[in-house]
């Protein structure tokens, strides 16, 4: 076990913090939460527990091993950097950089550059040989000031967010104005903590935002829709991104065609541009939440969204299934989406 930090995106204030949780817990990596401030979390775990988070998160962005935890305060960071033994991190030959990231306006009193200065000089000092390369070093230490704490470590990984951007909707190959995006696909599929080669099941599959972002974690998926323009659409999207689905149906969500699935992954049709079949979307989540726990094992999850007017996390609790977490997602100035962890009982 070790002391390891990530620095996560400021998309949201706590879907983060959960993506991050959810994937170590997916994963079965034993983990103990140290602290929690603006945009970062440090985290007591295997170092190998990184490699996952690299692979699956849409909301973190640095993972380190952390060498210094201390206050936002220069000399006490620069005196507790010299008696680190950078050594064991750096060997005699290797290239480095130090890279300082600011959170939001953390620390205003501390110039990053300099610190960043002021650490490669530290570092020299403790490694003669070792050489800095900004451009391209074969290792990076990278620090973070946020809130009134500084973190300091050894990066292991990052999270690049052009991977995302370049699976956004109007980029596949079908698309449609309800598309959610990415990033916030992969985080619902996270949160609900499937793990390579489970089954993941959207019943309102749409144009497979949420089917594609689990098959490139190595799920397993099938997607249903009612309308048969956008289970076709779905599945040429899911084959674009190589992703071959178990199954795609046209089916009503209140009416699966399964018996088992390992997870539920979904955002039901809302919005103009949207069908439910002329009913009102509190009345599709009713209907299809009423009829899906047979699906799911005891202690597996659905992940689901849906307008906060919906109350969707009330309507989960009603029908006996445990409310995980929720989190307010605003879209735009007529819609703030809930995304709700339920687990059943």
């Amino acid at each position: 076990m070790a002391k390891l930090f990530f620095l996560l995106s400021g998309e949201h204030s706590s879907l983060p913090f959960s993506e991050l949780k959810a994937i170590l817990e997916a994963e079965g990596y034993s983990h103990r939460v140290l602290g929690r401030w603006l945009q970062l979390m440090e985290v007591e775990a295997e170092t190998r527990s990184v490699n996952a988070v690299e692979q699956r998160a849409a909301m973190t962005r640095v993972c380190c091993l952390e060498l210094l935890n201390c206050q936002a305060n220069t000399a006490k960071i620069l005196r507790s950097a010299r008696s680190l033994p950078f050594e064991e991190s750096l060997a005699k030959d290797e290239s480095f950089a130090v890279r300082i990231r600011r959170v939001k306006e953390s620390a205003p009193h501390l110039v990053s550059m300099e610190l960043e200065r002021r650490l490669g000089k530290i570092i020299l000092n403790r490694v003669t040989d070792a050489k800095v390369n900004l451009k391209n070093p074969q290792k990076a230490f990278f620090g973070v000031l946020t809130e009134d704490k500084f973190l300091f470590g050894l990066q292991l990984a990052e999270v690049f967010p052009k991977p995302f951007m370049e699976r956004r909707p109007r980029k596949r190959p079908f698309f449609h104005p309800s598309a959610m995006p990415p990033k916030l696909a992969r985080c619902m599929v996270n949160l609900a903590k499937p793990r390579s080669g489970e089954l993941v099941v959207d019943p309102f599959c749409g144009t497979a935002s949420i089917l594609i972002e689990a098959g490139l974690i190595g799920c397993r998926v099938i997607g249903f829709d009612v309308q048969r323009r956008m289970v076709d659409g779905s599945l040429r999207n899911l084959r674009h991104y190589k992703i071959e689905p178990e199954g795609m149906a046209v089916a009503d969500a209140r009416k699966l065609p399964i018996t088992k699935a390992d997870c539920i992954v979904t955002d039901p049709p809302y919005g103009t541009s949207a069908t439910t079949l002329g009913l009102k979307v509190r009345q599709v989540v009713e209907s299809f939440l009423s009829s899906v726990e047979d699906s799911l094992s005891k202690g597996r999850r659905i992940c689901m969204a849906a307008p906060m007017s919906v109350r969707l996390s009330e309507i989960g609790r009603g029908l006996g299934f445990k409310r995980v977490e929720s989190h307010l997602v605003y879209v735009h100035r007529s819609l703030t989406r809930e995304i709700v962890v339920f687990e059943v009982t």
